[in-house]
């Protein structure tokens, strides 16, 4: 065969060592939860499934120690109330629990102070989940609840802090009735238990003018300790949220300093089982890439600690004995989510390319097409350094549609190959999609060629909403070759995007 081709610049990424099996990055872990007590609607479908007994302090003592073996720290109680019931014993509510047990609130704090957390008690719902703080008998109703649960569970050495369920949106900035909302349930909360944070978790950055010194000033006016930002990209407020959501948490960062409150992120894990931001609509995991884009994205914007809602209910252990989430695929977030942080598999070298930390020169060598690239997408160079984001705009992807990509890269000489990798784009809403499986193959005359790898791509059926960026590593290798060729197949009717090639990579 001969190797001919345009010339590009190639993404020669040199070999220092072979991939490492131990996760090194500074990408900050989810150490935080929410814990939802009810069903409220569908999008509780799976996470506090209706059959399931939600008040049972035993399901709550496995579960406060499954998360705190993940390795998650905080607890945030979404609510203690709800529709006039209480979860813990309380002089002015029934209980929403059996009389005759332990309340879910109790066990909770109890399991948290054997496992070492700590928890984020909450002051709602004085009615619901739409409980409005203008309304004088909603905040008067959640200050009762504040005193009541401050009496009863502040002598708990887990109780750290209060979560305020005052979830304004902040766009274009906080408006002046939640900023009065906030202040005066701070001021009940400090009054309460003194030694206690607080913290809150607004919405609504997408639409924010940050940029503004007026959305600034608002957030100064906060008397809070913390804000956790919801990033809002499983809620999907736009189509492609994730570069907006990561250039406007660097600004946040900003902001924080000079306001003094210290900056969380509350990271969406979920994503939709059908329609989006609708109480018809269950929450199920996301695609773990996805979700590892979104902890490096606010983890380099300078968010100080990650925090989700929610792990509990999406990221469930499979074994165990109470399993809450949709069956298989919370386990399988699970399982991906602990394996990237123990370093494995494919994880640490994905992280690597959303985090810049890959070492590399660039070296111009030739690239052979057999497939042509369609010319929709024919801006990308698989060989300049130059990486996409979760954008099929992005001009550094490059596309096959309706056919596979077949493509030979020419090193100039013989090298010694350990590590091959490509980066692709998924976005089912453009009928853009993983390849099924990618081929590597090596040559040292550019005529015969060894199969090295065939890597099958990971699938996920809840792919209706999202884009992501996932990778196909061939690790391992320790083969001679001056060529190298990678066939990815592609679907009917679908587009394939990819956006580098990746020839020993190293990172930090």
């Amino acid at each position: 065969m001969n190797i001919l081709g345009k010339t590009i610049t190639l993404f020669m990424l040199l070999s220092l060592c072979s991939i490492q099996t131990v996760n090194s990055s500074t990408t900050k872990p989810v150490r935080g939860t929410w814990l939802n007590l009810t069903y409220q609607d569908v999008r509780n479908k799976y996470m506090n499934p209706a059959h399931i007994d939600n008040t049972n302090p035993d399901l709550w003592r496995l579960k406060v120690k499954e998360l705190s073996e993940m390795g998650v720290n905080y607890l945030v109680i979404l609510a203690v109330a709800n529709e006039g019931k209480a979860f813990y014993p309380s002089s002015f509510m029934p209980p929403a629990y059996p009389a005759d047990r332990e309340s879910p609130v109790e066990a909770i704090m109890n399991a948290a102070d054997g496992n070492n957390m700590q928890v984020f008690m909450s002051c709602g719902w004085a009615k619901n989940q739409d409980d409005d703080l203008r309304k004088p008998e909603i905040r008067k109703t959640q200050i009762r609840i504040m005193e009541e649960v401050a009496a009863k569970f502040g002598h708990h050495k887990s109780f750290y802090g209060w979560y305020l369920p005052v979830e304004d949106a902040v766009n274009p900035y906080l408006p002046e009735h939640a900023v009065d909302a906030v202040n005066t349930l701070t001021a009940e909360a400090r009054r309460c238990k003194p030694d206690a944070v607080v913290m809150v978790s607004p919405y609504g950055v997408r639409l924010s003018n940050v940029d503004d010194p007026k959305f600034g000033e608002q957030i100064a006016k906060l008397k809070v300790d913390i804000i956790a930002f919801q990033d809002e990209i499983g809620c999907v407020p736009e189509t492609l949220p994730l570069p907006l959501m990561k250039e406007n948490f660097r600004k946040l960062c900003d902001i924080h300093k000079k306001a003094g409150i210290r900056f969380w992120a509350n990271n969406e894990s979920f994503t939709w089982e059908k329609g989006t931001n609708s109480r018809k609509s269950a929450l199920i995991p996301a695609a773990f890439p996805r979700f590892l884009s979104q902890m490096t994205g606010v983890t380099k914007a300078g968010a100080e600690e990650v925090i989700s809602f929610a792990m509990y209910g999406i990221y469930d252990k499979p074994s165990s004995e109470m399993p809450i989430g949709q069956p298989c695929l919370s386990a399988k977030a699970y399982l991906d989510y602990m394996d990237w942080k123990a370093g494995k598999g494919r994880w640490p070298l994905l992280e690597a390319t959303f985090t810049n930390d890959l070492y590399h020169d660039a070296i111009d060598k030739n690239i052979t097409f057999i497939s042509q690239p369609s010319s929709k997408y024919n801006r990308g160079n698989l060989t300049d350094k130059k990486l996409g984001d979760e954008d099929m705009k992005n001009p550094n992807w490059l596309g096959f549609k309706d056919k596979d990509m077949d493509a030979i890269l020419d090193l100039d000489s013989v090298k010694v190959i350990r590590t091959l990798a490509i980066r692709f784009l998924n976005y089912l809403p453009k009928s853009i999609a993983l390849p099924d499986m990618v081929d590597f193959y090596l040559s040292t005359d550019g005529e015969s060629f060894k199969k090295v790898k065939t890597v099958a791509m990971e699938t996920t059926p809840n792919n209706i909403h999202d884009c992501w960026i996932d990778i196909a590593v061939a690790d391992g290798l320790n083969e001679q070759a001056r060529y190298i060729k990678i066939v990815a197949s592609n679907k009917a009717n679908y587009w394939l995007l990819a956006d580098e090639i990746l020839v020993n990579p190293e990172f930090n």
